[in-house]
Parts: C-alpha cells; structure tokens; sequence
C-alpha cells in the first residue's frame, strides 16, 4: 500500500502556492506509506536542468570540482542531499559524464522537471526539502510502503528514465523482471530493483517512438501485468491509469483553476473549492490526462 498524489493547475494564480498545496497532500497520505516519500515539480526553465543526489558524504564542493570545465554555465541549487544542476551543456555530454560519477546518483532532467525524493516520513521529508516554498505549474507525489525492493532513497518513487519525464505507482507489477530485460535491449536504463521504474522505463520506450502519454498507457493495459494506479509526468501535464480489475484506489477532483489526483480524498480535503469540485472515481482501464499534447 503507498499513496500518490498529482495536481495540474490550469489558473496561473496558484502557481507560486504549488509547493504548499502538494505539502497538504503528501502529509495526508502519511498513513498509506511511512517508509520514504518523493516528489516531482515542474516549473520551466530555459536551460536543461539535472537533479543529482549526493552520496557518502560526498559534498558540493566536492561535485564542482568535478565538473568544473566539463559544464557550461552551471548553476547550482542546494537543498538537502539533492543539487539542481541548471546549465547550458547538451543531455547527450552531460548525462554520461554525471552517471559516471559514483558519488552521485542522477534523479531525473529536463528543462521543466526537479525530483527530491528521501527515506523518512512523508512530513519529514518535504520538511527537508522545503516543499512549501516550490512554485509550477504541476507536479506528482508519493508516499511509500515498500514492497518490491528496500527502503533506500534509490527504492523511491518519483521515477524518471526519460527527458521531463516521471512516475508515481501505487500497486505491483508481476511481468517486471521480463520488461526490465526487454527494455534494456531497447536502450532504456533501469537503474534499481523496484517494479515502479520498470513501467517509466516502458513509458519511456513509447514516448521515444512518437506515441503520445495516453497512447503509451493504453498500451501498457495489454503489457504490464499486474494491479496498479499509475500518475505519469511529462513538461505537459499529468495523466492516471488504473488497471482493469482497479483494486488500487484513485479519486479526482477537478475545478476550473486545478485538476487534483489521489489514492483518497482526504489528500485533497485541503485544496481551495474543493467543495465546489467535479469528485471522481476513475474508471478501470481508462487513461484521464490533463495538460497541453497528452492526447
């Protein structure tokens, strides 16, 4: 049992309380996952940006050393374990160079996307990472009861294998060690044990060959075996799918200024006019997206 949450807004006016909104509901699903919790905010930017996760010790100074002279412009953002890595250098040098570093370990890139993702308590950690004062247009969460693989910060959820791209997952996948082989050969890095990274690597691989978000889930209803509430991310906007048995609970709540995503509705019992929202239960094997190009 892990809870998700995701929230889209359409009304720019909330886009600097972002950050507080997904605080509300990543503590209220305290109770469907205390081992670790993540998030993913979109906010655009006109550079690539590169979260990296320090290791060992391993310090910022320590990391600018290292790419002094291999990355172009680099700005650096620090909060707690993570860095954000805003530069000018192309994906295509600068991600084989950060994955060659031991003592970090890359979480995700993109001209839009951050993801911070920590072992401890869901309210711990967006505590650590200062959650509250994030600002975007959309962004996804999770609190994790782990079932799949350890409790570590590599066995967290967002998941990112592609360009502005992550997922959240609330279930178990039972054909994940043939699609983790399968995926490989088609050049999609899985990097952990854990089942959730297995489905972005799948996400991924279709986005790679010009299939849209929603198309690429409707696929995975036929590929990935198992019971699952999947929320993706892409620098567009947010989709849900749950399986066809739909064991895995979700509700949405929509409004004209945002469109809300949770495992239950208490995650959202915060959110401004949520009593005047269109509440929803998705419907099994049915794909919902929200955002510009998802369809």
């Amino acid at each position: 049992m892990c809870g998700i949450v995701g929230i889209y807004l359409k009304n720019k006016k909330y886009n600097k309380q972002l950050g507080k909104l997904l605080t509300g509901m990543m503590n209220n699903m305290a109770s469907r996952g205390p081992d670790s919790a993540g998030f993913a905010i979109y906010n655009k930017s006109n550079k690539i940006k590169y979260t990296v996760c320090l290791q060992n010790n391993f310090e910022l100074k320590d990391l600018k050393k290292l790419l002094k002279n291999k990355i172009s412009n680099a700005k650096f953002k620090v909060i707690s374990d993570h860095v954000v890595i805003e530069s000018s250098s192309k994906p295509e040098k600068t991600i084989p160079f950060l994955k060659s570093i031991k003592q970090i370990d890359l979480v995700g890139y993109g001209k839009s996307i951050e993801i911070f993702k920590q072992v401890g308590s869901p309210s711990n950690v967006v505590k650590k990472f200062n959650l509250d004062n994030f600002s975007g247009t959309h962004a996804i969460g999770h609190t994790r009861m782990a079932t799949e693989s350890a409790i570590t910060t590599d066995g967290s959820h967002p998941y990112s294998t592609g360009e502005d791209e992550c997922l959240v997952h609330n279930g178990s996948l039972s054909n994940h060690n043939n699609l983790r082989r399968t995926l490989k050969k088609k050049g999609i890095e899985i990097k952990s044990q854990n089942d959730t990274e297995v489905a972005a690597g799948y996400i991924s691989n279709g986005l790679s060959n010009k299939k849209s978000l929603k198309e690429t889930l409707i696929d995975g209803l036929k590929d990935l075996d198992g019971f699952y509430t999947f929320i993706s991310g892409t620098k567009n906007g947010l989709a849900i799918v749950r399986d066809e048995i739909a064991c895995k609970p979700a509700v949405v709540a929509e409004t004209k200024d945002y469109v809300a995503i949770a495992s239950e509705f208490q995650a959202m019992a915060h959110l401004p006019n949520v009593n005047k929202a269109k509440i929803f239960e998705p419907e099994p094997g049915l794909v919902y997206s929200w955002g510009k190009w998802l369809n």
